[in-house]
């Protein structure tokens, strides 16, 4: 999921509810264990399959399961799954669920749900649309094991049906499975997951809450980021909606809540000082990454000689300086687009990538540009804002023409829409969606109908061919030479790596260490 907008006072929206619960429970006493912690915004979608937002995607994993899922080295290990296999051609894959799965409404979980999520979930994700076209048929023979046979060997099923980015392939009883997934699930959420939704206690705009599911077994592997077991330890967790971040951080320091998952820069230095609140900040796959996408449609960017000059003029180390992110939460100059301390890092084609204004005045000279207006667009009072002014006044320096548009992050998706009017905007994203080509917003839809319109048609055969490797030597080997020629291309301009810390109180024991909001193995 793309960021916009962390900004110093950030507004969360607030929505209208969705409508009465499919489980009804009578209100039941305070619970003895409660966690109260204020999220990125309040959860207004609960479809996992519909949506890539973040929230959503937060939301899913603690409500919902999935067959498999990442550990915290970016493997992907079995999770609703208990044993699986292949044919010796590899054409088929043969699952067998682990026991006692069950839905929130107690019945269990069968192999024809499982399928029949599958089949919802697809069509909406890029990995997904993959694994669906390389697949026959699926069947599922009995209530525990379903088989998926396919036309072609796809060595990346795991990687499709455990994977950690949204549209999450998250499981659901039939009757949700059987809903188009172009339609939102509108119905309150009946998953398996860790915890289930209290919809009688949901005050929309507020909090909402999400108590232990008792019914819920978990793996007997330790819990390893989204992997292994996952034992919950509070009776309930309250979800708050706080009006901006300065307010959220007092609270926190305060004691009113237990964790905040986005914490303003500028209040760092004073929860530093918090004897009560330590910060959590980790590297890898668990931070963002900052991209200005290009518009390949409109001049100047159509011509790929203008585009490569903004490397010469997008230094990572002084827009993350400028943001206010201290040196402990962010990497050096990183030149992957697979993240840097990450599975897939390579430094392939970037040697083009090194701050050099007076090189940049030559290169663009050399180019078609006619001083056609760079139009980029902003997002008002965001990190992302601060990392297009610093690149904006490099431009300049170097005989750019920037015309800065600031605007909400809602214009921006309605302007980038449209193939003209604008040059680039800046947005950042989780690591978790940016490691591989399959995943990478800016790489995967290489010559899609997809905002920005980039296109260099080896890049589709050589995703195929990425799919297709046996092992993660041969998936190395082809993600470099799609990263040689994404330099060439220039989809996107890196802007930086760096993580957003989250707070919590100091007595909270076992919090997964992770960018990824997670309330089980937590305890106090």
């Amino acid at each position: 999921m793309a960021f916009p907008t962390i900004t110093r006072r950030t507004a969360l929206a607030g929505a209208s509810a969705l409508g009465a619960a499919t489980i009804w429970r009578p209100r039941e006493a305070l619970a003895t264990k409660q966690l109260t912690v204020v999220l990125e915004s309040e959860v207004v979608i609960f479809d996992p399959h519909f949506t890539t937002a973040a929230i959503t995607r937060t939301f899913g994993y603690h409500i919902w399961d999935t067959l498999f899922a990442m550990d915290g080295k970016g493997q992907i290990r079995p999770q609703m799954v208990e044993a699986y296999e292949t044919s010796p051609d590899k054409l088929t894959w043969t699952f067998t669920l682990r026991d006692g799965l069950k839905w929130h409404d107690g019945a269990p979980v069968t192999a024809a749900e499982c399928v029949a999520s599958i089949n919802r979930w697809s069509p909406r994700d890029a990995l997904g649309r993959m694994l669906r076209a390389a697949t026959a048929s699926m069947a599922a023979p009995n209530d525990k094991t379903f088989t998926i046979a396919l036309k072609e060997p796809f060595p990346l099923m795991l990687a499709a049906l455990g994977k950690a980015n949204a549209p999450l392939p998250v499981m659901m009883p039939m009757r949700f499975a059987s809903t188009p997934g172009d339609q939102r699930l509108m119905a309150m959420p009946v998953g398996s997951g860790p915890f289930r939704f209290r919809a009688d206690l949901w005050k929309s705009g507020n909090s909402m809450v999400i108590e232990k599911n008792p019914d819920y077994v978990p793996r007997k592997e330790p819990a390893d980021f989204l992997a292994g077991g996952r034992n919950v330890k509070f009776d309930r967790v309250e979800l708050k909606v706080m009006p901006d971040q300065m307010t959220g951080a007092s609270a926190l320091i305060k004691g009113e809540i237990d964790y905040m998952q986005y914490l303003p820069f500028d209040s760092l230095s004073l929860l530093r000082r918090a004897r009560d609140v330590k910060l959590l900040g980790i590297g890898g796959i668990h931070q963002f990454q900052g991209n200005f996408r290009l518009n390949h449609e409109a001049p100047p960017f159509n011509d790929p000689a203008v585009r490569r000059v903004l490397w010469k003029l997008a230094d990572q180390s002084s827009i993350l300086s400028a943001i206010g992110i201290p040196e402990e939460f962010r990497s050096p100059q990183c030149p992957s687009f697979w993240m840097c301390d990450a599975p897939l890092s390579t430094t392939a084609g970037s040697e083009v990538a090194k701050l050099d204004i007076e090189a940049a005045k030559a290169a663009l000279k050399a180019t078609s540009y006619a001083g056609q207006p760079v139009v980029i667009l902003e997002v008002a009072g965001s990190i992302s804002q601060t990392a297009a002014q610093v690149l904006a006044q490099n431009m300049k320096n170097a005989g750019f023409t920037v015309d800065e548009q600031t605007m909400d992050w809602g214009t921006v998706l309605a302007r980038r829409a449209k193939k003209d009017g604008w040059s680039m905007f800046s947005v950042y994203s989780n690591g978790t969606d940016m490691i591989s080509p399959l995943s990478h917003f800016y790489i995967a839809s290489t010559c899609a109908d997809f905002p920005g319109w980039s296109c260099d048609t080896r890049i589709p055969d050589l995703l195929k061919a990425f799919t297709q490797a046996e092992d993660d030597a041969g998936r190395r080997r082809v993600a470099e030479q799609i990263q040689a020629i994404a330099y060439e291309l220039t989809p996107a301009v890196m802007w930086g790596q760096f993580t957003i810390p989250a707070g919590y109180r100091a007595d909270l024991r076992n919090l997964p260490q992770s960018s990824y909001p997670m309330f089980w193995e937590v305890d106090r």
